[in-house]
């Protein structure tokens, strides 16, 4: 472990979308002596969530901490902070590495909330930090789980997954975003957390269209269950654990993002079920449903590894226009009969 063990004095965070704001919101209410430090792209944001304590575009009324402050300064909210937490739209992510890697302070360790591919190149967030930061992989962690951020915003009770190869690390970030009402497991496999939390917009977004059409539960059931089939398959390609997915990063995030309507990937599958065009639904989105940007690469990840797809597969050509909504359906379970055990998801 390269840095000091306790806690932080400061904790930054950069994005003040519903999940950065409300990942900031744990941390303070878990420890009122943290300075959390939140960047905002907009200065007017900053300045709602420092005279009002709100950030009302994405967490409506709730109040947020005395000890979160916010600023559009983003080498004020990186400076001398051993723990940087990033919760930016993943398509920009590595542009705004290159801005943000001469103000990190040393031996900080850096966080992904992030749920997405890059488009391009393939690669999971962990992967863009590494290149860009020139970061070695003990100080990178990710965490995800099911984390719709309205709820735990709220205080409804919500586990986690902090996942870094050093388990020390993990440990300490562990410690620092436990709350009364969110409770961090750790793991070191980096690459089944990220590998789950990627896929399961991709799945949501077809589950989304079932409900869009008015598909009974038998099918959403279906797809949810074969959906988690195929996203093992490709986290194992990729060397992760098969037993991550049967975890809070692949089996808990996959069914709270496939079943709430305050899932962005469900709402948007939901919108073109009901026959609106996708520059329709990205115009009634206020927030980017990840699983439209990464979708595309989480199939091209997969022919790359030889991993059959067939949900993402047919998403994706709805998505990119080649199949329709309705065409959708008889697509979505088509594989080859065989059996359902062992080693044939």
């Amino acid at each position: 472990m390269t840095h000091q063990p306790g806690l932080p004095a400061k904790v930054a965070v950069l994005g003040a979308g519903s999940w950065g704001t409300t990942f900031a919101k744990v941390v303070a209410d878990a420890h009122p002596q943290i300075q959390v430090s939140l960047w905002a792209r907009r200065a007017e944001v900053a300045k709602e969530i420092n005279e009002f304590h709100l950030n009302s575009q994405y967490l409506r009324d709730l109040r947020l901490p005395e000890n979160l402050a916010a600023s559009a300064d983003v080498a004020a909210v990186l400076a001398d902070a051993p723990l940087v937490v990033l919760a930016v739209p993943a398509q920009s992510l590595r542009a705004q590495l290159q801005a943000f890697r001469p103000l990190l302070a040393p031996g900080a360790v850096v966080v992904s909330l992030m749920k997405g591919l890059e488009r391009g190149t393939d690669a999971r967030m962990s992967q863009v930090i590494s290149e860009e930061l020139q970061l070695p992989q003990e100080r990178i962690a990710v965490i995800s789980g099911p984390n719709l951020a309205m709820e735990i915003a709220r205080k409804e009770p919500t586990a986690s997954v902090v996942a870094c190869t050093d388990p020390e690390v993990a440990q300490w970030i562990a410690a620092v975003c436990t709350a009364s009402y969110f409770r961090p497991y750790t793991n070191t496999d980096v690459v089944g957390v990220e590998i789950g939390g990627i896929v399961k917009n991709v799945i949501a977004l077809s589950v989304g269209i079932c409900d869009g059409k008015h598909m009974g539960d038998n099918t959403k059931a279906s797809v949810i269950t074969r959906g988690l089939a195929e996203t093992t398959r490709l986290a194992v390609s990729l060397g992760a654990e098969a037993e991550t997915m049967a975890g809070l990063a692949g089996l808990g995030d996959l069914v709270a993002t496939c079943a709430s309507p305050l899932s962005r990937n469900h709402t948007a599958g939901r919108l073109l079920g009901e026959g609106l065009t996708l520059d329709e639904v990205n115009q009634r989105m206020t927030q980017t449903a990840e699983g439209i940007k990464s979708g595309r690469a989480v199939l091209d990840l997969a022919t790359q590894m030889g991993v059959e797809m067939p949900i993402t597969e047919a998403v994706v050509a709805v998505l990119e226009g080649s199949l329709s909504v309705e065409e959708l359906a008889p697509r979505l379970l088509t594989r080859e009969l065989k059996s359902e055990g062992g080693q044939q998801l």
